[in-house]
């Protein structure tokens, strides 16, 4: 089930609006968060356009919550974040999604208040590259 509205649906310009697709996981989708100012942050959305988490089975939620732990181990394997924060969001979006924010001590917001999007920090197309080619080496 898709939304043509939604960018983790549809991919394509919605999606690029924030964020790049790198790959398709077990019951998700693993999408890299453009704006980067907590280095290797990143979202895993669930495959269909579901909005709540008790929208779906126990297998299927286990199935989700299996790729958010493979992913964030890619991540700390990376990226050697201090903490990996995670966030369930989507008052308006509304298709089950989880963000990925490593944080850092000596970092960006470190102990502070999270910005959904903060628009400081974005990154050349190699470098985005380099990270979706670790993110896959890792995975």
């Amino acid at each position: 089930m898709k939304d043509q509205n939604c960018g983790y649906c549809m991919r394509g310009e919605l999606l690029e609006k924030f964020g790049i697709y790198v790959c398709d996981l077990s019951v998700s989708s693993l999408v890299l968060f453009k704006e980067q100012s907590h280095p290797g942050r990143c979202i895993v959305a669930y495959k269909d356009h579901v909005s709540e988490i008790v929208n779906i089975s126990d297998e299927e939620r286990n199935a989700f919550f299996a790729d958010v732990n493979r992913v964030a181990k890619a991540l700390h394997a990376i990226f050697k974040p201090d903490k990996i924060n995670y966030g369930a969001y989507g008052d308006t979006g509304c298709h089950l999604h989880m963000h990925l924010v490593p944080k850092y001590k000596d970092g960006f917001e470190w102990g502070g208040v999270f910005e959904m999007n903060p628009n400081k920090k974005f990154l050349t197309e190699q470098e985005y590259k380099s990270i979706i080619e670790k993110l896959k080496a890792n995975l």
